[in-house]
């Protein structure tokens, strides 16, 4: 029996098409909050040493409900990248593409 995990976020596309993410953190910048989510995959044993995070920007709903939309502002996802490096920085290695 697979063990269940509460840092499992479940995204649809708008396709319908679902998939799996870990969350690995939640980032409040300028009084807006950001997830921080790793593609999950398939085999567990691939290679990891080039995943990507995706971050998207939560928005609170009128009706209680949270949504999570893309980031389109590049100045305001890198904000949020270099504040998730400072905090992950002892357990990740980062790249710089510079």
């Amino acid at each position: 029996m697979a063990e269940e995990r509460d840092d499992i976020v479940i995204l649809v596309d708008d396709n319908g098409d679902e998939a799996e993410f870990e969350h690995l953190d939640t980032i409040e910048i300028n009084e807006s909050e950001y997830v921080i989510l790793i593609p999950l995959s398939e085999n567990e044993d691939e290679d990891m040493e080039e995943e990507e995070v995706v971050i998207l920007k939560i928005e609170h709903g009128e009706d209680g409900e949270d949504s999570f939309v893309s980031v389109e502002n590049e100045e305001e996802l890198n904000a949020v990248f270099e504040e998730f490096k400072l905090r992950m920085e002892d357990e990740y290695e980062f790249e710089d593409d510079e």
